[in-house]
């Protein structure tokens, strides 16, 4: 007995203890607005990570007390934390294709991935907003309820506020009411919590997908928003800088103002990929110094003594005769009015639906007196009758319209931000230029395997095979048993170098890939693997040779990263062809982290397949998965030898 009076009397000062958490998530959940605010609305996403790891331990006070209080176990959902970033053998940190001298900002670029792209992060933050309103008043209707019971049981008895002796049994009933119910309430808040912080679900619904697709597009709107507030004052400058250089011949100003604000022109190119386009840095190739027979460097039609002036020079018409680079400018220049105005219309539908029409009449109908209501703060046109039906419809309006909005952000920004036709040619042949120098150097590299194999395998052992026969025929007649012994060691001898001739051959392109094509030669690669690996193959016809050899090496060398580095338990492979292009998808369930800049072989297949165009594309976060595309423009040849 008491043992029992003991639970449901420690039930409701846990309740209790639980309602004063719901108030610290509500100042939390406020803290999180007032971060967002400058970290969102301004770009500075780099104020956001550490505030959101130092709120985690109020969600993981929750997560412990659900478990401790409620018999509710709720797993850590985070991400691990990101290796510290290592040097490439030049000593430089590579992130984004951009190299830094020291770690500190790929190092903060890790952090805000890790943060901002953890789905627990925003699982937190929605805690925050909820528990208030939802687990709180659960956890502390115990409480309420003795509380409120004591009291009227009190004024039953004493006859405060006009109660009478009818006011005892209700009151008692209430108490006993909060008391009984306690246990159950405080075991309901941990299903509760563990409802809103468990780890993500591997499958979401449909619903859920489209609601969180939609927070995910408006998410990025405002994003684009907070980096389309800052190009108003770097058009400002460059406008300024426009005038100094071509209206008061100062022209120095120019090209540093052009070359400093390329990288804030090639961060919106990256993010045109949340809209679903590609847009490629359309700079023309920087040309090298030419240096005549007699010492002096020509720059256009002027020549220079020193190097200095020359490269100064050139680098001042490479930047200003760039048209990307006025296309730059005239992109600064227009994007706050016609890229503004794409992400402010949605967003603003939502706002005012929201916030300027049907909350602040809903305030109205359920009895709080507001005085400030106008025409259309809660009013349309005068009419509150349609206030609340008016703007749910255009916040839904804004909602379905915002990601055909942002797609229309993209082609607008592809059209000034995209590379022209000459800009496309010149790209193509510096591309052209470093495959070929690739494929070059992959096809020297091969050939000195094999040399070396040859020369350290099987001609070794055939130089023995020649030695080995020599004596034996010496020994035929005086020594027949040694004989035979020396023709036994040189049977051996053969059947090992034609073991590593076959190698030899199966490295150079494996039988079972000549014969039977990519699919079986994959499968066959899984077969051999120490992991389980899941080959799905839809092609309805075979690549051309050079491609499925590629392809087949490639699949290969990140079957072995994933064996080898990511200690994986499961590795998947999906070989499919789309459009005009041959596109594989491998994915191991390994501790992540992959970087081509650490080696693992990564830059080996992009070099490998970038002689065919080929494109190579990892998603590898910390904690995995790791997922590779391989994606090779080809033509299908022959008709399918294999089905998936």
């Amino acid at each position: 007995m008491t043992g029992l009076v003991r639970r449901h009397t420690g039930a409701v000062v846990r309740g209790l203890a639980l309602g004063g958490l719901a108030v610290a998530a509500a100042v939390s959940f406020a803290l999180h607005l007032a971060v967002f605010v400058p970290g969102f609305a301004f770009g500075l996403v780099i104020l956001l990570p550490h505030p959101l790891v130092a709120a985690r331990r109020l969600p993981n006070l929750a997560r412990r007390l659900a478990g401790r209080w409620s018999g509710v176990e709720i797993a850590a959902p985070y991400r691990p934390r990101p290796q510290p970033p290592k040097p490439g053998p030049d000593g430089l940190y590579e992130r984004d294709r951009q190299l830094y001298r020291r770690p500190w900002f790929p190092a903060q670029v890790d952090r805000i991935d890790w943060v901002l792209g953890d789905s627990a992060t925003w699982r937190d933050l929605r805690w925050t907003f909820l528990e208030p309103l939802v687990g709180g008043p659960l956890a502390l209707l115990p409480a309420v309820l003795i509380a409120g019971g004591g009291w009227l049981g009190y004024a039953g008895v004493t006859g405060v506020g006009g109660a009478g002796w009818w006011a005892v049994l209700p009151g008692l009933l209430a108490v006993a009411t909060g008391i009984a119910v306690a246990p159950a309430l405080l075991s309901a808040h941990g299903r509760w919590t563990r409802l809103l912080l468990r780890p993500a679900e591997p499958t979401l619904t449909p619903a859920r997908r489209w609601i969180l697709l939609r927070l995910l597009v408006l998410a990025r709107m405002l994003a684009l928003l907070g980096l389309t507030v800052l190009v108003v004052p770097v058009a400002v400058l460059s406008a300024l800088a426009v005038v100094l250089s071509y209206g008061l011949g100062i022209v120095v100003v120019m090209p540093p103002v052009i070359e400093h604000f390329r990288p804030l022109t090639n961060l919106r190119r990256r993010l045109t990929r949340w809209s679903g386009v590609d847009v490629p840095e359309p700079y023309r190739p920087r040309p090298p110094l030419r240096r005549r027979p007699d010492g002096l460097y020509q720059v256009d039609k002027s020549l220079y003594e020193t190097p200095r002036m020359a490269a100064y020079i050139q680098r001042m018409f490479w930047l200003t005769r760039d048209p990307a680079s006025w296309r730059d400018i005239l992109w600064q220049l227009l994007d706050p009015l016609v890229g503004g105005a794409l992400l402010v219309v949605p967003l603003a539908a939502i706002g005012y639906g929201i916030w300027g029409l049907a909350l602040p009449r809903i305030t109205v109908l359920i009895g709080v007196r507001v005085d400030d209501l106008g025409p259309w703060h809660g009013n349309v046109a005068g009419n509150g009758a349609i206030a609340v039906p008016v703007g749910l419809a255009l916040a839904a309006a804004g909602i379905l319209a915002a990601p055909w909005l942002l797609r229309l952000h993209g082609r607008w920004t592809a059209l000034l931000l995209g590379p022209t036709l000459r800009a496309r040619l010149a790209l193509r042949v510096q591309r052209l230029t470093q495959t070929r120098a690739d494929a070059t150097e992959v096809q020297a590299a091969e050939l000195r395997r094999i040399e070396r194999d040859l020369h350290d395998g099987a001609q070794a052992r055939l130089v023995a095979l020649g030695l080995t026969l020599g004596a034996a025929e010496q020994l035929v007649e005086r020594d027949p048993a040694a004989a035979r012994e020396l023709l036994a060691e040189a049977r051996d001898n053969a059947a090992r170098a034609l073991t590593e001739l076959r190698d030899l051959v199966r490295g150079i392109h494996p039988p079972v890939l000549a014969e039977r094509g990519l699919a079986d030669a994959v499968r066959a690669l899984a077969m051999d693997c120490p992991l389980p690996v899941e080959v799905t193959v839809d092609l309805p016809a075979r690549p051309e040779a050079p491609v499925e050899s590629a392809a087949y090496f490639a699949v290969s060398e990140l079957i072995t990263n994933a064996v080898r580095h990511a200690g994986a338990g499961r590795i998947t492979v999906d070989i499919g062809h789309r459009g005009d292009d041959l596109r594989i998808v491998v994915t191991d369930d390994g501790h992540g982290g992959a970087d081509p800049a650490r080696g693992t072989g990564l830059p080996g297949i992009e070099r490998r397949l970038g002689t065919f165009d080929g494109v190579v594309t990892i998603d590898s976060p910390s904690g995995g998965p790791t997922t590779v595309v391989l994606e090779l423009p080809c033509a299908l040849s022959s008709p399918r030898t294999s089905t998936s």
